[in-house]
């Protein structure tokens, strides 16, 4: 019995060693990630309203049904992207992700406190090139650096009521992500 366990031992810690491996280089090796069925239905540096969860699927799948959804899929290789957002009367939030779906930065309408929210993305590298004159720290300029040239920014905004849905959807598409230039 003494000789089966240390086999037995060994297998286990080598599964879940291989399961820990595989499980963490899904989202490199996927080929329908999120990222690419987001850019199947937008563009780059453009925001694109994503349609309601219906009987077929969804483009995100577990999205919740008492928001409406718009994304850009962003490009930094060109330069710096801007990104302006009319919050709602509810809430709204606007979250970013590198293009293998890791998070990196959230913001929603109450801690920007304005009726426009304006951010800068950009790399660390276009952040340290801005000119030192440039008041980067400023309360109506909020600059997010992104770890990555590609990623995905997530716009979400709560439908209190069912009859809002449409003038929600309506606002968001307000929405913008074009090159900071």
């Amino acid at each position: 019995m003494k000789r089966l366990i240390l086999p037995i031992l060994a297998g286990v810690v080598l599964g879940g060693i291989v399961h820990l491996v595989g499980v963490l280089l899904m989202p490199y090796v996927a080929d329908q990630d999120a990222y690419a069925r987001l850019a199947a239905v937008g563009e780059l540096n453009t925001v694109t309203g994503i349609d309601d969860p219906g009987v077929d699927g969804a483009v995100l799948p577990a999205s919740d049904p008492a928001f409406v959804t718009a994304v850009c899929l962003y490009d930094l290789a060109d330069g710096p992207v801007k990104i302006q957002v009319p919050p709602t009367d509810d809430y709204t939030s606007i979250s970013f992700y590198t293009r293998y779906g890791l998070p990196f930065y959230a913001i929603n309408d109450r801690s920007a406190g304005r009726s426009l929210i304006v951010l800068d993305l950009m790399t660390a590298k276009q952040r340290a090139a801005l000119p030192e004159d440039a008041d980067v720290t400023a309360a109506d300029r909020l600059v997010v650096e992104s770890p990555s040239l590609e990623g995905v920014v997530l716009i979400r905004a709560l439908v209190r009521e069912r009859g809002a849905r449409e003038q929600v959807r309506t606002r968001l598409d307000m929405a913008r992500c074009s090159s900071a230039s």
